[in-house]
């Protein structure tokens, strides 16, 4: 098994790629662009969904390497993680399908990060 540094680094890597290519599409909305005219558009995505699975892979590597419990329910701090990482892959559609929605989700994202790090760091329920 892998040290929990690797899989900390591993997810904060993946956070990192995923908000950055969702920041780039959400500008580019703002600033009038389609998706047809978007140059950067496939770079974008292969570092979204990059991200978005090392989010994955490396949360479930920490989840491991905290002993968490295999086969028992997830506590309530883990739902809302899992909640924000399923909002940050999924909101890659939103800013060219209603552009007007690019602004409030640019703002958004380092809510949905502090939201998910204040989950990891007390683990409140």
């Amino acid at each position: 098994m892998l040290p929990y540094a690797f899989y900390k680094i591993v997810h904060i890597l993946g956070i990192a790629l995923a908000l950055v290519s969702l920041g780039g599409f959400a500008v580019h909305a703002l600033n009038g662009g389609a998706k047809s005219d978007n140059r950067a558009r496939t770079l974008l995505i292969a570092m979204h969904g990059t991200g978005a699975f090392l989010i994955l892979l490396g949360g479930f590597g920490l989840l491991a390497r905290i002993n968490f419990p295999h086969g028992e329910p997830f506590p309530g701090w883990l739902w809302v993680k899992l909640i924000v990482w399923l909002a940050v892959a999924a909101i890659v559609m939103l800013p060219y399908r209603k552009p007007k929605a690019a602004r409030p989700m640019l703002l958004a994202l380092p809510l949905l990060a502090v939201t998910a790090a204040l989950m990891a760091v007390y683990k409140p329920f």
